[in-house]
């Protein structure tokens, strides 16, 4: 098995791992959302006038429709469409009068979604010269023959890494660096359960290691669920299927970079 892996499996295991990787990924829920002062005041006038189709069209003015449905999607991006689909409106406005103001306006300002908050704490994380050396922008880390980490998005650094290392994946890459005068790319993934979308979030990190003819080392720093000894899924891939990839944590991420 890739040492990494073990070593990660044993950090995961053995130490205060929760705790330290709080340090890379301090998953704080956002305070609630602010909801637009005039805007709410036409809901509210909507609501209290029965006015179906004003009172969805102001709704989803909001960053946060109040229920959940499948077509929701569909009038946010069409703005014509509420004056075409009447029964529609008349169905999620019914709903929402079930509802009341109170719920409405509660279910509006809800934080954002811890998961879809991770994402950019990797980075911020990076950004801190945690792994002690500079952060640089392309020009400067282009400029440089030193150990240093891109300072860039996923996009960017996809065609930075397709201009540079023959990446020819058409996935954005969370991690671009160089130690020792060697190369490396990656996707940072934390793991927050098992099955559905964080399946497919391994996959992905999975994929990015599995290209070939990429001139770098190819690296998955995933977190979380995945270290935990059992049957599931992603144990078992990282242990047997992929055991010889390079997969780690973050926290055992400097290690690696130094030994190259």
């Amino acid at each position: 098995m890739n040492p990494w892996i073990q070593l990660s499996i044993d950090y995961a295991n053995q130490r205060s791992y929760l705790d330290d990787l709080f340090k890379v990924y301090p998953t704080i829920p956002d305070g609630i959302r602010e909801i637009n002062e005039e805007l709410w005041k036409n809901i509210e006038n909507s609501f209290k006038s029965k006015n179906n189709k004003n009172l969805i069209e102001n709704l989803v003015k909001l960053d946060l429709f109040p229920i959940k449905d499948s077509y929701v999607a569909y009038l946010k991006k069409d703005k014509t469409a509420s004056l075409r689909n009447p029964k529609t409106i008349s169905r999620l406005a019914g709903r929402l009068y079930e509802m009341g103001l109170n719920t409405i306006y509660e279910r509006c300002s809800e934080p954002k979604e811890t998961n879809r908050q991770i994402g950019p704490l990797f980075r911020r994380w990076l950004s801190s010269k945690s792994l002690g050396v500079p952060y640089l922008e392309s020009t400067e880390f282009l400029a440089t023959k030193e150990n240093a980490v891109l300072d860039a998005g996923d996009a960017e650094m996809m065609t930075f890494a397709k201009k540079h290392f023959n990446y020819k994946h058409n996935k954005g890459l969370d991690f671009i660096a160089r130690f020792n005068g060697k190369y490396v790319i990656g996707e940072a993934k934390f793991l927050t359960d098992f099955g559905g979308h964080q399946n497919a979030q391994f996959n992905d990190a999975i994929s990015t290691i599995k290209t070939k003819h990429v001139n770098a080392v190819k690296i998955a720093i995933l977190d979380g669920v995945l270290y935990i000894k059992g049957n599931n899924k992603m144990y078992r891939s990282i242990t047997t299927k992929y055991k010889k990839e390079n997969i780690m944590s973050s926290l055992v991420l400097r290690e690696f970079l130094y030994q190259l």
